[in-house]
């Protein structure tokens, strides 16, 4: 694969395009959603499918065929996308673009992911479909369902013929698409992918971690790499320290059964936050080519290094009762669906470092909660203090360190955080902020995280997807803090709602003489 705008969606979005893989559509194809009736699927896939038909990034030929146990005919598969199209798509609803989908939807019921008679529909199906719309032979398989089940529909995939390991340009292809959790730790990570990459080749593999789609993800490596101004920064003789939170104002929302024995870290770290830790501190990629762009990321993940100290460098907590924004609300504990005595920590932060020698002596800080202050997801790159040496009247507590704090969620964009003299005859100093916004600066509204990440399944562009190494690195983090709270007999530390963690959390950074930054 190349390296040009017109190849690549990560050039694409540093030479200004921000359809993502040169704003080509995608060719003739055929999409089977597994799991359609699900959460995801109608609050984001469909969704997201329309949007990027009514941007014209589908082909006229895309089908897709929902498999579930609904007893739906493909006409009440339509009404159900429809009344979910209309209620969550960014782009507006538009009748012809409607129809002109519609006419590709189809529904295949089946009594369960073992269920051989479906998979022979589903294969007459894609048949006719390639016969009648002509989608070429050419099916993406999204796995919207339970990890435990991958390996069920995948081996049923294969043994029905309707997976294809190919690696032939001219032939046409199949790929498959998993969500997160990919596995509970090191081992059953690699089982996992064992299983899928048995019945899919690994370039056909697409693992989705819908940050990576997110503009301002995508953004960080054009600040690093496209600006002068930073890249001499980036390092241990400027860089401080580095936080990257992922802070939830909601509580689990009836996700009982799948929350339970998840938990913060397993959830939201071991795979979005690394993949930001990776992204911040990797090396310059001789290209934006998938091979070239994973290998730098690997890199990094394979030189954090865990404390010896696993204690004081992790900090975990539950949700309690309380009022959070004027409301009465319930504790993690006293949710429906959970058992009092869960050990599921609702909040996690850990303390780590990177062995090379641009990033030793620089902690990486990384939270994620749920019930804290307020919905924010960023990164904080806090910087050295100048030495005090004009200034030395000033109150040091008026101005702090420069910062650049860059939001992935929500208003994205980047705040620098610099000191200047306050007008008047006096020298007094304080912090102000330059700040820069997405919704401000481009009249163009960003694709939605899953939009991209979609078409460039459907257009075989792999970057944004990390392979099955870094989710095997990540969980080589993460299993030895896990490790060591499973085997506590103790719950985890309580913390109010509406605040920013408990207060072991305060107290990883306080070891340091730092502090959390209060978005």
């Amino acid at each position: 694969m190349g390296t040009s705008a017109h190849g690549d969606p990560l050039a694409a979005a540093l030479t200004g395009d921000r359809n993502g893989a040169g704003g080509r559509p995608a060719g003739p194809c055929a999409m089977v959603m597994f799991g359609v009736t699900g959460d995801l699927a109608r609050k984001k896939l469909l969704p997201a499918l329309y949007d990027l038909a009514n941007r014209g990034r589908l082909p006229e030929s895309f089908s897709l065929i929902g498999f579930g146990r609904r007893e739906w005919s493909d006409e009440q598969f339509a009404q159900e996308v429809r009344s979910h199209v209309q209620e969550r798509a960014r782009t507006g609803f538009n009748e012809r673009v409607w129809q002109k989908l519609a006419e590709g939807l189809r529904f295949v019921e089946a009594t369960g992911f073992e269920d051989d008679s479906a998979y022979e529909r589903l294969g007459q199906l894609l048949v006719e479909l390639q016969d009648e719309r002509g989608t070429g032979g050419n099916h993406a398989f999204y796995l919207s369902i339970p990890p435990n089940s991958f390996e069920a529909v995948c081996q049923k995939l294969s043994s029905h013929g309707l997976a294809r390991r190919s690696r032939n340009p001219e032939d046409p292809w199949s790929r498959v698409i998993i969500e997160k959790p990919f596995g509970h730790d090191e081992a059953s990570a690699h089982e996992l992918n064992q299983a899928v990459e048995r019945v899919f080749h690994s370039d056909c593999v697409f693992r989705i971690d819908h940050y990576l789609g997110k503009e301002t993800v995508q953004n960080l490596l054009a600040l690093r790499f496209a600006n002068r101004l930073f890249e001499p920064l980036w390092n241990n003789q400027h860089i401080d320290h580095v936080q990257i939170t992922m802070a939830e104002d909601i509580g689990i929302e009836g996700r009982a059964s799948y929350y339970d024995g998840v938990g913060a870290a397993r959830d939201v770290i071991q795979n979005h936050l690394l993949q930001l830790l990776a992204l911040t501190a990797m090396e310059e990629p001789i290209s934006f080519d998938a091979d070239h762009l994973r290998r730098e990321k690997e890199k990094v993940l394979e030189a954090v290094q865990v404390p010896e100290d696993l204690a004081a460098a992790s900090a975990r907590g539950q949700y309690a009762s309380g009022v959070q924004n004027g409301q009465d609300v319930v504790g993690f504990l006293e949710e429906e669906g959970f058992d009092p005595h869960s050990t599921t920590e609702t909040y996690a932060a850990f303390k780590l470092d990177i062995r090379t020698r641009r990033w030793a002596g620089v902690p990486f800080y990384l939270r994620s909660g749920k019930r804290l202050g307020k919905r924010v997801t960023e990164i904080v790159v806090m910087f050295k203090r100048a030495p005090n040496l004009l200034f030395t009247e000033a109150d040091e507590d008026q101005f702090g360190q420069n910062a650049l704090i860059i939001r992935i969620q929500p208003n994205e964009g980047a705040t620098l955080r610099l000191a200047s003299k306050v007008p008047g005859t006096g020298m007094q100093i304080r912090d102000v902020d330059m700040d820069f916004s997405y919704g401000r600066a481009f009249t163009e509204e960003s694709p939605e995280a899953y939009e991209r990440l979609i078409l460039d399944v459907l257009l075989g562009e792999p970057p944004l997807f990390p392979r099955h190494r870094e989710v095997e690195l990540s969980w080589q983090i993460l299993d030895p803090f896990i490790k060591r709270w499973e085997s506590l007999s103790e719950q985890p530390e309580p913390y109010s709602p509406g605040s920013w963690g408990p207060d072991s959390a305060q107290q990883l950074l306080a070891r340091d003489g730092r502090a959390w930054r209060i978005p």
